[in-house]
């Protein structure tokens, strides 16, 4: 892994203005505890061995028993063999010697080695990430344990410091900041800062729909030495060792990502399209109430479509369709619908209609799905629609907005049902399979609640001025 100072990780050098920032104190014990660690030492078998798998080398040893492998390896930290199974043939060991005695690990191979969840290339790789693990968590098991009870994140300590100077490149324009300033690679503090100044700065300054949404951490590996953005620690191992957030970017400890709070702040250089994407990782993106989809297409069809005959009910062209969803995805909210583009209002209601059902979450998201069905089983009115509105109240916010406009857009459309012939209950046999799934994929549960979802939409859309 290559080694680099602490004063140019924490941006210390980056660019002219950089003397007027006050650096991050990024803490050291943990990184200093890596280039301590012991350095993998093949340890090569004398003679040929019969039978060697053609994916290890000759460090393998061939059927050995434990007590032979401990007598090769004595004495020499961080030595290490392959060897066969005397009780399971065909049954692989890694025998690395750490702490002064041999320990032992089942060693697996599917394309890559390894011996728990992380697969690498090449076995003097996953020795080498072992004993870094295994030297850091011996040393400093309890500094590890404590890492995130004084968290940098919690106080953003030197972000404060920053917000004002970050918060004047934001400021330039929405596109420009979010294009430029923010996901500029060319050494720009902003940029050299982190993504936790991003958040705070967005948070404070540009951000005025501030949708609680989770981060969307997967597990990540870092070139060069990288530091939690929770914790202020070193990141250590040679693969995989920490997570990323693939909305905006957050950099943290596995262990560190159970604390971060739903405060996700989505870079639009990560959302590379509109449609499938997260509802409320859209609309942050965006700095939006609503998905644009939803406001460009609705103030079309108002403006042009109000009157037409089975509105929502008729289809436009699929093909015409797509090039309105790629239209969204490739320009955003400049993307062109208008009538001397797509004449057929159809053509944009279908638009609309697909973006709801390409969402990964449901405007009416799985996690309130079965509570919407139960409560329109509920026979008395009255109770019933108490019953929806609690519910609604568990929605997303930005879901909740979202199904708030469609429904009052809806119910603009029922006004003119002598044109349009598209009452709430139409409007509830289109919508309610579009706006609501279960979460299980069944076919079965999907026509035994079709009756119900048809019947929320209906209620939703004629009680929109008393639920909303």
């Amino acid at each position: 892994m290559a080694a680099s100072s602490n004063s140019s990780l924490s941006g210390s050098s980056v660019s002219s203005d950089a003397e007027e920032y006050q650096p991050p104190i990024w803490k050291s014990y943990l990184y200093q505890l890596q280039q301590e660690a012991p350095r993998p030492k093949r340890i090569i078998c004398p003679r040929e061995v019969e039978n060697r798998p053609k994916y290890y080398g000759r460090e393998f040893h061939g059927i050995i028993s434990r007590e032979q492998a401990d007598e090769i390896l004595a004495g020499v930290e961080g030595a290490y063999i392959l060897r066969e199974s005397q009780r399971q043939p065909g049954c692989y060991t890694l025998a690395l010697r750490f702490g002064n005695q041999t320990l032992n690990y089942r060693l697996f191979y599917d394309g890559k080695h390894f011996v728990g969840e992380k697969r690498f290339e090449s076995i003097h790789d996953l020795v080498t990430d072992g004993l870094i693990t295994l030297y850091i968590e011996t040393k400093a098991s309890e500094y590890i344990s404590k890492m995130t009870t004084n968290p940098i994140y919690e106080h953003i300590g030197y972000a404060t410091l920053l917000r004002e100077k970050v918060s004047r490149r934001l400021s330039r324009t929405k596109n420009e900041s979010r294009k430029a300033s923010v996901t500029s690679e060319e050494n720009t503090p902003v940029e050299k800062i982190t993504s936790l100044v991003r958040r705070a700065a967005l948070t404070q300054n540009d951000n005025h729909f501030n949708y609680e949404k989770a981060h969307n951490f997967k597990v990540h590996t870092f070139r060069g030495p990288h530091w939690c953005e929770y914790c202020a620690n070193f990141m250590w191992g040679l693969i995989a060792q920490g997570v990323r957030c693939s909305d905006c970017g957050l950099n943290v400890h596995k262990q560190c990502s159970k604390y971060v709070p739903n405060d996700c702040q989505p870079d639009l250089k990560r959302i590379k399209r509109v449609y499938c994407c997260d509802l409320t990782t859209l609309v942050k993106a965006h700095n939006t109430q609503r998905p644009m989809v939803v406001d460009s297409c609705i103030r079309e069809i108002e403006a042009r479509g109000l009157k037409s005959e089975g509105l929502y009910r008729v289809s436009g062209f699929t093909e015409h369709i797509e090039d309105v969803k790629m239209a969204f995805d490739r320009d955003g909210d400049k993307a062109d619908i208008s009538a001397s583009i797509y004449p057929d209002i159809n053509i944009i209601a279908g638009a609309l209609k697909l973006y709801f059902r390409d969402l990964p979450i449901p405007v009416i998201t799985y996690d309130t799905y079965s509570k919407f069905i139960e409560a329109a089983k509920i026979c008395n009115p009255d109770e019933r629609l108490e019953a929806i509105h609690e519910v609604l109240m568990l929605l997303p916010a930005a879901h909740y907005e979202t199904l708030r406009y469609l429904m009052i857009h809806l119910k603009k459309v029922t006004l003119h049902e002598k044109e349009n012939f598209m009452n709430a209950e139409n409007l509830g046999i289109v919508f309610g399979p579009t706006l609501m799934r279960p979460p299980e994929d069944s076919t079965l549960a999907t026509l035994n609640d079709m009756r119900y979802q048809k019947l929320i939409v209906q209620i939703l859309i004629e009680n929109e001025d008393v639920l909303f």
